[in-house]
């Protein structure tokens, strides 16, 4: 006779652990230490949001002429330092009390968090989903990309356009450095190269996208009727094959031109000038 209070059954396991899947009771087998990459990338990542967060909000030393730091570039309200011949477009006016940065940085953050390795990389180094090859994932069930919030993963085609205009923005103000202090063309100081270095790895970047690549060479059905598309193709995926090298190297080349523009701004250095 049932009096209520026996055990309730277990509940049916899912996931890597669902009766459909090899009964392994061991989380997994790797002997290597596969936790090392995700760590990495981590920490990584965590290091460069504390200091975007930190740049984006000081609102301060972020331009000395001819530099301006990529991250307040270009300007959209009226509380920015006058760039002369500068990216100062003041769509948003005087009503606009917090720093610049936060009107612009919207564009290339949404890009590189909806980009196809970003995801790779803050899905397994933040979320363990999963953490490496061959190791399961601690989520019970797995529904990727197909729900909210994750499904707004899709408009990365979308951020691309913008990223197109963020890294034309970046390329006039890489030209102004070509400046010195008093806006006299004709000179170049290290600041120079350090932009320099920096727009050409935002523009590999940028070009190196899955969307781009789809952009150039895909909906074809014949690439021998399209023999500039296909060329252009083949190049844009050339430099796919190293997206992930790219998106680590402009990721630190925003920052160190960023840090830069801030040791001039705030008088820490000099810049050195070649001529």
């Amino acid at each position: 006779m049932a009096t209520g209070t026996e055990p309730s059954p277990p509940a049916p396991a899912t996931g890597v652990h669902s009766t459909s899947r090899a009964a392994i009771p061991a989380r997994h087998l790797r002997t290597d230490r596969w936790w090392l990459a995700p760590a990495g990338t981590a920490a990584g990542l965590f290091a460069f949001i504390v200091y975007s967060t930190w740049r984006a909000f000081a609102n301060a030393d972020y331009y000395h002429a001819p530099y301006v730091s990529p991250f307040y570039s270009p300007c959209l309200a009226e509380n920015c330092h006058t760039m002369r011949g500068g990216p100062n477009w003041e769509i948003f006016g005087s009503w606009w009390g917090l720093s610049p940065a936060l009107l612009i940085l919207i564009f290339p953050l949404g890009f590189r968090l909806t980009c196809y390795y970003y995801r790779k990389a803050y899905y397994r180094g933040f979320w363990a989903s999963p953490p490496a090859c061959a190791v399961a994932e601690p989520h019970k069930k797995y529904t990727g990309e197909t729900r909210f919030p994750l499904i707004l993963q899709n408009i990365h085609r979308y951020f691309f356009y913008f990223a197109l205009l963020v890294a034309g923005v970046l390329t006039y103000d890489t030209v102004l450095t070509f400046r010195d202090e008093h806006y006299a063309w004709g000179h170049m100081g290290l600041g120079t190269l350090v932009f320099l270095a920096n727009i050409v790895l935002i523009w590999a970047y940028t070009l190196s996208c899955h969307s781009c690549r789809h952009i150039v060479g895909g909906r074809l059905r014949h690439f021998s009727k399209h023999p500039v598309r296909y060329r252009l193709w083949g190049w844009v995926g050339k430099l796919n094959e190293r997206h992930m090298l790219l998106a680590w190297s402009s990721l630190i080349s925003v920052a160190v031109a960023d840090f830069y523009v801030f040791l001039l701004a705030s008088g820490a250095i000099v810049d050195p000038r070649f001529f």
